[in-house]
């Protein structure tokens, strides 16, 4: 059995509205279909896919300690979303991954939980290039 992609990820959150609108504003992402499950919540898509899958809950379930550091999800447009995040006040780290052609911008959303975005390397302009040489 041969996987192919990661699907989605599901976070839990007491904060849906908060979330829904963090993630629709920043990454770009869009409110779409979602099964009539019994329990609150929102897929996000991007393009045809509902990458971020968002769980209502009263309370945060403390009893889920997940072991995952962050997620990440590939991107074109690095320019604009730099600007997107500095027009936002939004705090982001930039670098670029040892060998490979890859620049990251790493974020957090509002409930905390570590994101980084991939963009190609080609898309390093010298203004961003300046930063990571600090």
């Amino acid at each position: 059995m041969p996987l192919s992609r990661l699907d989605h990820v599901n976070i839990i959150t007491s904060n849906l509205d908060e979330m829904v609108s963090w993630y629709t504003d920043v990454l770009g992402m869009v409110d779409g279909e979602r099964p009539p499950f019994p329990f609150p919540g929102a897929w996000l898509y991007a393009g045809d896919d509902a990458l971020v899958h968002l769980v209502g809950s009263a309370s945060e379930r403390k009893s889920i300690e997940p072991k995952i550091e962050h997620f990440a999800i590939s991107a074109s447009g690095l320019s604009e979303f730099v600007a997107r995040l500095e027009d936002r006040g939004i705090e982001f780290g930039l670098n670029t991954v040892p060998d490979f052609p890859v620049v990251q911008v790493n974020v957090f959303d509002c409930d905390g939980n570590h994101i980084h975005v991939d963009f190609p390397i080609a898309e390093l302009d010298e203004e961003l290039a300046k930063r990571l040489r600090g």
